[in-house]
């Protein structure tokens, strides 16, 4: 178990140094919520977005996921219960004004960068009100 990376993961890497090289500047494994107890891989703080490189094995991916055969009972839940904290932690964010963004340890850099860019995008947009009214 102590082979297994809570941060600097290669797909999260592999964001990081996508995103870097494009000019965007994050936070690293950092709580976005002072007050949240969850940390996110990466962090917007000004446009209040939040990235999360989700394992497959980790958390439950319902393409690549296998269940143990051995002790599979505590892995089950120990895989379920990483799944509800997941989507808790999005719900508080996106509650507290955040927008979060889950990618597979799968999913092509590509992809993932795109989403990300696109979600910092929409958070960076003037309003679209009409300002002489």
């Amino acid at each position: 178990m102590k082979a297994n990376r809570g941060r600097d993961t290669k797909p999260e890497m592999a964001v990081r140094r996508a995103l870097h090289a494009l000019g965007y500047r994050y936070r690293v494994d950092v709580r976005p919520e002072p007050n949240l107890n969850r940390r996110a891989d990466l962090v917007f703080t000004r446009p209040k977005v939040a990235v999360f490189v989700d394992g497959c094995y980790w958390h439950g991916c319902p393409k690549h996921y296998t269940s143990p055969v051995t002790n599979a009972s505590f892995w089950s839940g120990k895989i379920a219960g990483n799944r509800e904290r997941d989507a808790e932690t999005t719900r508080l964010l996106e509650a507290a004004g955040w927008s979060v963004v889950r990618a597979w340890e799968h999913e092509p850099t590509e992809d993932v960068v795109s989403r990300v860019r696109e979600a910092i995008q929409r958070r960076s947009e003037p309003s679209s009100g009409n300002l002489n009214t």
